[in-house]
């Protein structure tokens, strides 16, 4: 790859991370599970996970999904990603760590009413079809402040 190539590809992949939390925030499923490949891995096996009954590894974008709907349930999520750190490996390949921070508010009612966190978010990266997608993720928290019902 030239430096050229290099930039479109990172740019391409800041592109796909606001996707990603716009579609997870806006609850536009299609989408969301859209961004991950066929066979993608999602690690949320951190202690303050929001459904902690379940492994907190997740494999398949559509499994992806499903937990995703389940853990945000009829609560709201803002979240952000920044600073990201983006290595690209080849044309096809890639890995990043991201900053993120995320605040999530459910109805009184629910098992948790509020959760804010702040870690690093560590995925790697893969082109499909022409377009990148996320191949695998893991959040990794540093602080989170959890408020129960």
């Amino acid at each position: 790859m030239n430096d050229l190539e290099r930039l479109v590809a990172i740019e391409d992949i800041k592109q796909l991370k606001a996707r990603y939390y716009r579609f997870l925030d806006t609850k536009q499923w299609d989408d969301f599970e859209a961004v991950f490949t066929e066979d993608a891995v999602m690690d949320m096996r951190n202690p303050d996970r929001i459904i902690n009954t379940e492994e907190g590894i997740y494999r398949g974008n559509q499994v992806i999904r499903q937990f995703a709907e389940r853990a945000l349930g009829n609560g709201t999520s803002t979240d952000r990603a920044f600073l990201p750190e983006i290595t690209i490996t080849s044309a096809t390949e890639a890995h990043g760590i991201w900053a993120q921070e995320d605040k999530l508010t459910w109805p009184p009612g629910n098992i948790n009413t509020a959760l804010e966190g702040f870690g690093y978010e560590h995925e790697r990266y893969e082109k499909v079809d022409g377009a990148w997608r996320i191949k695998s993720t893991r959040l990794a928290r540093v602080a989170v402040k959890v408020t129960r019902a």
